[in-house]
Parts: C-alpha cells; sequence; structure tokens
C-alpha cells in the first residue's frame, strides 16, 4: 500500500498521513468505514483513537474479535480487518465521489487479499459502494439506519449495515452484537470459495 500517495492533491495538502487497513489479514469479516476519523489519522489505524472508534471496539470485543480494550490504538484484532473507502482525511469536509474512487484500488486490493465472508459496512456511503459493487440491489434502496442490525445477501458474502458511529446508540450497538451473534455467527455463513478451512 502506498503511503505517499498523491492521487488527490487538495487531500495531499492537508492530510497527516494515510490510513490503510488494518487487522488480521486472513479474517473472515471487514469492517468498512466512510474516511479516517481525526483520531484514526492520529493512530494510522482505522476506527481508533476518539470515542467513535471506541464504539466499534466495543463491539468487536464483544463478538470476540478484539483481544484488546476498546482504547488501544493499535488492537489485537482476531478474524477481523478494518478499512476505509477513502484512506486520508479532510478536516473539514467528506470526501468527494472523485476522492472515493482514487481510493477504489486501494479497497479492491485489500478485499481481494482478505476475501472476506462477511463486511460490515458503517454509515450510508459504505453502505451504498459496497451495494454498487457487490449486490444486485441498486444504492438508492438501501438505508443504513433501516438496515442496521440486518443481513444482507451480497455475491460471495454477507452484508451486515451498521448505522453511522455517530448516531450508534449504546441499544443500537447491543442491536447488533446481538443479530450477528444470534443469527450469523450460530450458523455456518462461510461461502463456497475455495477459502481453506480455519
Amino acid at each position: 500500500m502506498d503511503t505517499d500517495c498523491q492521487h488527490c492533491p487538495a487531500l495531499v495538502e492537508c492530510r497527516e498521513r494515510v490510513v490503510h487497513g488494518y487487522g488480521d489479514a486472513e479474517a473472515e469479516v471487514l469492517v468498512l468505514g466512510e474516511a479516517p476519523t481525526a483520531g484514526a489519522e492520529r493512530t494510522g489505524v482505522p476506527f481508533t483513537g476518539d470515542e467513535a472508534g471506541r464504539r466499534i471496539q466495543r463491539v468487536l470485543d464483544e463478538l470476540g474479535l478484539s483481544r484488546s480494550p476498546p482504547d488501544a490504538d493499535e488492537p489485537d484484532l482476531q478474524n477481523v480487518y478494518t478499512t476505509y473507502l477513502t484512506r486520508c482525511r479532510h478536516p473539514e469536509r467528506p470526501p468527494t465521489d472523485e476522492e472515493e474512487r482514487n481510493c477504489e484500488p486501494f479497497l479492491n486490493a485489500e478485499v481481494r487479499m482478505i476475501n472476506p465472508e462477511l463486511i460490515v459496512p458503517v454509515g450510508q456511503r459504505a453502505l451504498e459502494a459496497l451495494a454498487i459493487e457487490y449486490t444486485t440491489r441498486a444504492p438508492d434502496s438501501f438505508d443504513a439506519d433501516a438496515e442496521h442490525a440486518t443481513t444482507v445477501r451480497g455475491r460471495g458474502f454477507e452484508l451486515l449495515p451498521m448505522k453511522d458511529l455517530d448516531d450508534l446508540t449504546d441499544a443500537d450497538a447491543d442491536a447488533f452484537v446481538e443479530h450477528v451473534t444470534e443469527n450469523v455467527f450460530s450458523r455456518d455463513y462461510r461461502q463456497t470459495k475455495g477459502r481453506r478451512s480455519r
């Protein structure tokens, strides 16, 4: 992964660092957000360094996917890989569509490398991006809030939508953990994709 990417001049000027994916390279679960927060940019690790990161790290812990406290800057992740649609943070705005397209090769490389069984799109933009590439549904038919803590069939894997972390209440987090534990982890969710047994 390119740590000095120059594809987006507006981001090169203001970013502190490129935040690429992090976690278990043989994971069955991939967590995908929109873009690094200030905390993630500081640590260089997705979903860390601030309250939003601690929220999702608590969820990963409850699902048995993390062996670290929620405030760890470099969590010990097991069977989960975390990443973003875009790798650089603009301090004043979300990423543009062009910036998202510029980062697409990085995400595609990670998805091919990880070959996940389950993808957790965090927030509306991540869910819509996956819908375009990996489902047969129209992107505008998805609603991250309405489909939070449900399962959507994708092409070769399942999507487990999660609402935006800024809107994620404790009750929402509990509902997500309950759904994954009772309706996903309780059955054989693995697709037949030639993955070696684990």
